[in-house]
C-alpha cells in the first residue's frame, strides 16, 4: 500500500551487527486494523527488522533508513523518545515471554506499572486495568492470577500476559514477534485467537513474525517474504499463497507437509542460505536457485510488480525475481520449477513380525521437599497407560501436548529393563526378563536420533568417529567400522570427505543426516525418531523426511516417530497413537484418525493445525475447537476421564451422563478394523 495515511512506514531500513549488514533496504507500510506477516528461514533478518524499529538491538548494532510511526520518525530518536513510544504507541510481544517479564515482581503489577508509565492513573486504578487486561485475554480466575509471579505461569497463560501488556494503552501497532514458536499446538490456537482479540479491541495494526507459513496464512492480510536480509515477494496473502512468483516463496511453500496433503515427496530447497555478509553481487537466492542464470549473478533485482501491466494500487504484488514474469506467464507451479526426489513407494503395510509392542505402560517420578534431608511429598503420574504396537517397515507416530509423556515412553523403550507397570515387548521378548546378552544385542537393533542434532553429536569427534562409534561398541573392529563410514554416508546424501570434518562445520539439516547415519550404522530394525525435524527450517526439514521415507523404503525400517507437529506425521507415518496424560486416548491408521477422529481431544489437536492455505485456513478458523485452560497437572490423579475438565462435549452433556465421565475411566472402544478411541460419547466429525 501507498505510505500516504499509513500508520508505519518503513523505508530502506537497513541493520549491521559489527559492519555485518543483517537486514539490507527492507521497506513496506502499514494501515490502521491491517496485519503483516514477515515469514522466512532462520537469519533471514525477520526479527531484526521487528527489533529495530523499537530501537531494541544491541549496542553493535548500527540502524540505517526511516521507520516512521505517523508523523514520528524512529530512527536516531533519543532514548526518551523512544521510552514514550514503547509500550504506548507500539506494544511488542516477545518470542519468549518468561525471559521478558521480571521474575520478581508480580504478574499483575507488571501490567500495571506499564499503564502508569503513560497514563496518569492511581496504583488501584491501574491494577484493576490489569485485571481487566487480564480477563480480557482468557486469563481464568484474572483478580486472582494477578498475584502470581512469571514462574507460576504456564507458558501459554505468559504468552497471553504478554499480550495483555502489549495492548493496555490502546497501541497504534502491535509487533509480535515468534509469539507461538514455542507453545503447542493447541495453545498456538488459543494465542492466535487472544492476538485477534487484541486487534480488535485496539484496532492496531499488527505486524506478525513467523517462520509457520500456516499461521501467517490465517491471519495476515498481507505478506512479505524475506531472504538474506531483503524482501523478496510481498503482496497479499492470497497472492502470495495462491500464484507465487519467487523460486524461494514457491520453495518455501512445496517444503511444508500439509494436513489435508498426501504423502508424496516434498520440495528440499538445496544448500543454506548464505551467512550474514556473505551475500553477492547478484540475487542472493541465485545459488540455490533452480531457475538462475548467468544474469542473476551480475545484478540483485528490487522488487518489480508481477502483473504485466502493475496491480491495482493498494495490493501490489511484488518480486525480486528477474524470471517472474516469465512464472507468471507460464503459469509456472511448485513442481514446474523445482525437481523433486522419486522416492521409491513403500511397500503395503506389514503384516508380519511385531517389532513392538507396548501394553499399560506406568512410569511415576517421586516429587521430593527439602535440601539436606528429602521427603517425598507427591508423584508425577508420567506415564499412566501407553498402549503401542509397531510392525516391521511401518511408521507409528505418537503425537500429543507437552507433558504428555510421549518422551518418558521414548526412554523407557529404551531402557530395556523391566517396566514399573505394563510390559514392552521388543522383536518377540519381554524387556522383564532380558539377560545381559539379549540386552547388549537388543541395543544394537533398536537406534535413536535426537531432537537437537548439535547437543547429540560429539564436537571434539570427527564425524567418520561419530558415526563408527555404535559399531566399535557391538564389538566391531576398527577397519571394519571404517569401511562401513563412506557407504553411511552415501546413504544419508552427504559427500564421503565429510568423514574428515567436525559437526560445528555443518548445517542443521546436515547434522541432522549425520545422526542419521549413526543410528544407521549397526543395522537396526527400528528406529527412534524424537522430533527429529522440530528444530530445523522448513526448506531444511523437508529433505529430512523425504530422506527418512527413502531409507525406510529401501530398508525397510520401522519407525517410532515422536512429534507435535500433526502435519509432518500425516505425511510420514501409517499409524497414530495420540497420548493425554500419559494414556492412549486414540489410535489407528493415520487416514482414519485424521479424515475420522473421535476423541474430542484429537479433533482439538487437528482442529488447531494451521493450514498453508489462506482461503481454506479462514474458512476452517469459523469451526476452529480451542481448549480450554492447559493441560491439568500430573501430579493428580483423576477419576473417570481425565479428559473432562477442557471437554467440549463433556460440557454440553447432561447431569447424568457426566456423571460417568466423572467416575468411569473411559476403555479403549473400536471403531474400525484398527482403529480405537478410549471415550464414552465418541462423535465423528471433521476437522481437517
Amino acid at each position: 500500500m501507498s505510505a500516504t495515511g499509513a500508520v508505519l512506514s518503513v523505508t530502506d531500513l537497513e541493520v549491521d551487527f559489527d559492519g555485518v549488514p543483517a537486514v539490507r533496504g527492507v521497506s513496506f507500510s502499514l494501515a490502521r486494523g491491517e496485519v503483516l506477516g514477515l515469514v522466512g528461514e532462520s537469519g533471514s533478518g525477520k526479527s531484526a527488522t521487528a527489533l529495530a524499529m523499537l530501537g531494541l538491538l544491541p549496542a553493535n548494532a548500527a540502524v540505517r533508513g526511516s521507520v516512521r510511526l505517523g508523523p514520528t520518525e524512529l530512527v536516531g530518536a533519543s532514548d526518551t523518545a523512544l521510552t514514550a513510544v514503547r509500550g504506548q504507541r507500539i506494544g511488542m510481544v516477545f518470542q519468549d515471554p518468561l525471559s521478558a517479564f521480571t521474575p520478581v515482581y508480580r504478574i499483575g503489577d507488571q501490567i500495571a506499572e506499564a499503564v502508569r508509565a503513560h497514563q496518569d492513573v492511581s496504583r488501584d486504578r491501574a491494577r484493576a486495568r490489569a485485571v481487566e487486561l487480564l480477563d480480557l485475554v482468557g486469563i481464568p480466575e484474572p483478580a486472582l492470577r494477578a498475584q502470581a509471579f512469571p514462574h507460576e505461569f504456564s507458558g501459554g497463560m505468559r504468552q497471553r500476559a504478554m499480550i495483555a501488556m502489549a495492548m493496555a494503552n490502546d497501541p497504534d501497532v502491535l509487533l509480535a514477534d515468534e509469539p507461538t514458536t514455542a507453545l503447542d499446538v493447541t495453545i498456538q490456537a488459543q494465542i492466535l485467537d487472544v492476538l485477534r482479540t487484541a486487534q480488535r479491541e485496539t484496532g492496531a495494526a499488527l505486524v506478525l513474525v513467523s517462520h509457520d507459513l500456516g499461521v501467517i496464512a490465517g491471519t495476515a492480510d498481507r505478506v512479505a517474504v524475506m531472504y538474506a536480509g531483503r524482501i523478496v515477494e510481498t503482496g497479499t496473502a492470497s497472492e502470495v499463497f495462491g500464484r507465487p512468483s519467487m523460486p524461494y516463496t514457491m520453495g518455501l511453500i512445496g517444503a511444508v507437509p500439509r494436513l489435508d496433503g498426501g504423502g508424496g515427496a516434498l520440495v528440499p530447497i538445496p544448500g543454506s542460505p548464505p551467512a550474514a555478509g556473505q551475500a553477492g553481487p547478484g540475487c542472493a537466492f541465485a545459488p540455490r536457485c533452480p531457475m538462475a542464470q548467468d544474469r542473476c549473478a551480475q545484478s540483485d533485482p528490487g522488487l518489480a510488480p508481477v502483473a504485466p501491466d502493475g496491480p491495482a494500487e493498494g495490493a501490489e504484488h511484488l518480486a525480486a525475481c528477474l524470471r517472474a514474469g516469465e512464472i507468471v506467464d507460464k503459469g509456472l507451479g511448485v513442481l514446474d520449477v523445482y525437481p523433486v526426489p522419486e522416492i521409491p513407494p513403500a511397500p503395503e503395510r506389514a503384516t508380519g513380525e511385531t517389532v513392538l509392542k507396548v501394553t499399560g505402560l506406568v512410569k511415576t517420578f517421586p516429587v521430593l521437599k527439602g535440601s539436606a534431608f528429602k521427603r517425598r511429598i507427591g508423584t508425577v503420574h508420567a506415564v499412566d497407560g501407553v498402549d503401542l504396537a509397531i510392525r516391521g517397515g511401518e511408521t507409528l507416530a505418537l503425537v500429543g501436548e507437552s507433558g504428555s509423556g510421549k518422551s518418558t515412553t521414548l526412554f523407557e523403550l529404551l531402557h530395556l529393563a523391566r517396566p514399573e507397570g505394563g510390559e514392552i515387548e521388543l522383536f518377540g521378548k519381554s524387556s522383564a526378563t532380558l539377560t545381559k546378552a539379549e540386552r547388549r544385542a537388543l541395543r544394537g537393533q533398536v537406534q535413536i536420533v535426537f531432537q537437537d542434532p548439535m547437543a547429540s553429536l560429539d564436537p571434539r569427534m570427527p564425524v567418520g568417529d561419530i558415526i563408527a562409534e555404535p559399531l566399535r561398541a557391538q564389538g566391531t573392529d576398527r577397519v571394519s567400522a571404517a569401511r562401513r563410514v563412506p557407504e553411511l554416508l552415501d546413504q544419508v546424501g552427504l559427500d564421503r570427505g565429510a568423514a574428515e570434518r567436525f559437526p560445528h562445520e555443518f548445517s542443521g539439516g546436515q547434522r541432522q543426516r549425520i545422526g542419521i547415519a549413526r543410528a544407521l550404522s549397526v543395522r537396526p530394525k527400528l528406529l527412534v525418531l524424537d522430533e527429529p525435524v522440530s528444530a530445523l527450517d522448513v526448506s531444511v526439514q523437508a529433505g529430512v523426511l523425504n530422506l527418512l521415507r527413502r531409507l525406510k523404503s529401501e530398508l525397510g525400517l520401522a519407525y517410532l516417530f515422536v512429534s507435535h507437529d500433526l502435519s509432518v506425521v500425516r505425511h510420514i507415518a501409517d499409524r497414530v497413537s495420540v497420548v493425554y496424560l500419559g494414556r492412549t486416548v486414540e489410535a489407528g491408521a493415520v487416514r482414519d484418525v485424521f479424515e475420522r477422529p473421535r476423541h474430542p481431544y484429537t479433533q482439538a489437536l487437528l482442529s488447531a493445525v494451521p493450514l498453508p492455505d489462506p482461503e481454506r485456513e479462514r474458512e476452517r478458523q469459523r469451526d476452529r475447537i480451542l481448549l480450554a485452560g492447559d493441560p491439568p497437572s500430573p501430579t493428580r490423579r483423576y477419576e473417570g476421564c481425565r479428559f473432562r475438565g477442557r471437554c467440549p462435549v463433556y460440557a454440553g452433556l447432561d447431569p447424568d451422563r457426566r456423571a460417568r465421565c466423572e467416575t468411569e475411566v473411559p476403555e479403549p472402544t473400536a471403531h474400525a478394523a484398527d482403529h480405537v478411541a478410549s471415550c464414552h460419547f465418541p462423535t465423528v466429525r471433521e476437522v481437517v
